[in-house]
């Protein structure tokens, strides 16, 4: 096979072991193992690739020529996928070698675009990796501020495909917000470019226009009723704002499809000024039962975000101070010691903290941050009994910060007898059912005590956590283990109205949980647009929609987790 996609291929195409081992894997729990890992030079080759891979389809069918598996090419960036969305058995597509390179940057402001922002344009190749992308928007004053907490190691079309979010959501939104344009190869092998159309140049689109549109008039009803109402989802294909607006906007289906339905080769992001001036207000909560009340007053003075994490994350992070002292830059250990001393004062006072809630605000000046920042604290402080400090400066801001981004990695590779393995680590309810959620999550948790050990951090303000779980990888009843506690965690959260996934999308751990969430009606739906887009069933199979044939099942999860 590598020698006859070579043939038209004029990027690398790699099949020794090393390779095929390094891309077996993402940050899932999977081991899968790819046929042939390619490094396409531009989009001639993605174009070039797809047509052969849809003409060649049958032809490797058979077990002697791919193993059993089908011929599909799996897109993939970074490589920081959770879910097992960038790995596959057949072709993996890797754009970070060389479709990395910056396109084009707008200097000029974008009109009647955003919420209510000045805005910018950058146009990229998939392959960039957001720190690369994050130097040239800074250097302007800019920012895409969907970013994830994993920023330093993911790539811009690894965003695009799981519609990524992270820390300031809560004020920006998600990456679906900022796509303005793309270019995008779909199963045809022609790349096309996809932006808005107004609803009444339908008719003069292409079938897959047309069939999408119909599609979704004809079950407006039913669409309308199966939407989560939450903040944020990635659960199934997001059909809720195709047709918005009078527009039509193929762009709300692709971002978050996780490469399903086309590769993109080029992506424009909107962008927004960067905020100058900051303050961080840090809440340490006892009482769960006065979380929502507690939000909603934090919700009125429009934070930019509102992130938090748990007791157990913050014992963890002690248990390995001095690593985390590295972290943070202290070369005087009694410093760090000491720098913590505001939070030893407000445990005395106050007991542990269950939840500690990181609560930042931005502004035009620094003046107008410690006002709204200020007018919080003696809001909070004058109807709860809570632990509440105001920090002075971006340098104690930081070590809350890196609590929030780094705790998770510092436990996990510090660890050594249980190993990280992310199952159910991206749930999402309304703020004001967490009361009911985490007593529940617990409860659930602790029968597996002995065998699992778990934190919880996130984005609080929209309902958003993440549970961080660790386990023995020598368990023998490991993957029963991971199907249960999956299964009553997510019967949890579609109880409470939630989504198995607001950020970190379905991949091949979520994707046959669907049921919980969406009726056969809206699974049939899902369906029938994987079949417009991609009829053979060339792109990234067994995610987002499930087959017996091409995984996307409880059998194959089981199959192909890595101990």
């Amino acid at each position: 096979m590598k020698e006859e996609i070579l043939k038209f291929f004029k990027g690398d195409a790699e099949d020794s072991e090393e390779t095929l081992l390094k891309y077996s894997h993402d940050a899932s729990i999977f081991d899968i193992r790819p046929k042939v890992v390619l490094f396409p030079k531009d989009s001639e080759d993605v174009q070039n690739l797809v047509k052969w891979v849809s003409e060649n389809k049958e032809k490797y069918l058979h077990p002697a020529h791919m193993g059993g598996a089908s011929l599909s090419i799996t897109a993939r960036c970074a490589g920081t996928d959770m879910s097992g969305g960038a790995i596959g058995e057949s072709i993996i597509l890797d754009f970070t070698r060389y479709m990395n390179k910056l396109i084009a940057f707008s200097p000029s402001p974008l009109q009647g675009e955003g919420r209510g922002e000045v805005n910018y344009s950058i146009t990229v190749q998939p392959g960039m990796f957001y720190r690369d992308f994050e130097k040239l928007t800074l250097e302007k004053g800019l920012i895409l501020p969907c970013f994830t907490a994993s920023k330093s190691i993911n790539a811009m079309g690894g965003m695009f495909g799981n519609n990524s979010a992270g820390e300031r959501t809560l004020k920006y939104g998600k990456t679906e917000d900022y796509i303005l344009e793309t270019k995008v190869v779909f199963a045809d092998g022609v790349e096309r470019i996809v932006k808005p159309i107004a609803l009444s140049e339908i008719s003069k689109q292409e079938e897959m226009y047309t069939k999408v549109y119909d599609l979704i008039k004809n079950n407006e009803e039913e669409i309308k009723n199966a939407k989560p109402h939450v903040h944020k989802n990635s659960a199934g294909y997001y059909i809720w704002n195709v047709v918005k607006d009078n527009a039509f906007d193929f762009n709300k289906l692709l971002v978050g499809s996780q490469g399903t339905l086309g590769i993109a080769t080029e992506i424009t992001f909107r962008l927004v000024p960067e905020p100058k001036y900051t303050r961080l207000l840090v809440v340490f909560l006892r009482d769960m039962k006065i979380l929502p009340d507690l939000v909603n007053k934090i919700l009125k003075y429009n934070p930019q975000s509102l992130e938090s994490y748990d007791d157990k994350t913050f014992l963890l992070v002690l248990k390995y101070i001095k690593d985390f002292a590295k972290l943070l830059g202290f070369k005087n250990f009694f410093k760090l010691g000491l720098s913590f001393w505001p939070e030893a004062i407000m445990t005395l006072r106050h007991g542990f903290p269950k939840i500690v809630l990181l609560v930042e605000f931005t502004g035009e000046s620094q003046i107008e941050v410690d006002r709204e920042a200020e007018k919080t604290m003696k809001d909070l402080k004058a109807s709860h009994r809570i632990g509440i400090r105001l920090t002075k400066n971006a340098e104690e801001a930081k070590k809350y910060w890196t609590i929030r981004h780094e705790a998770f990695n510092l436990i996990r590779y510090h660890l050594k007898k249980v190993k990280s393995m992310p199952f159910i680590d991206d749930v999402i309810v309304k703020p004001e059912r967490i009361p009911e959620f985490f007593p529940a999550l617990y409860k659930i948790l602790n029968v597996y005590k002995k065998r699992m050990t778990f934190a919880v951090g996130g984005h609080f303000g929209d309902g958003n956590i993440h549970i961080y779980t660790l386990v023995n990888p020598k368990d023998s009843d490991l993957k029963k283990m991971i199907l249960q506690v999956s299964n009553q965690v997510y019967d949890l959260v579609t109880k409470l109205g939630g989504s198995i996934t607001a950020e970190h999308n379905d991949g091949i751990i979520r994707t046959p949980y669907l049921n919980k969430m969406f009726d056969e009606k809206i699974i049939k739906i899902f369906k029938e647009i994987k079949e417009i887009f991609d009829p053979k069933g060339i792109f990234n199979p067994g995610k987002k929609v499930p087959t017996k044939e091409d995984g996307g099942t409880k059998e194959y999860i089981t199959e192909h987790i890595a101990f």
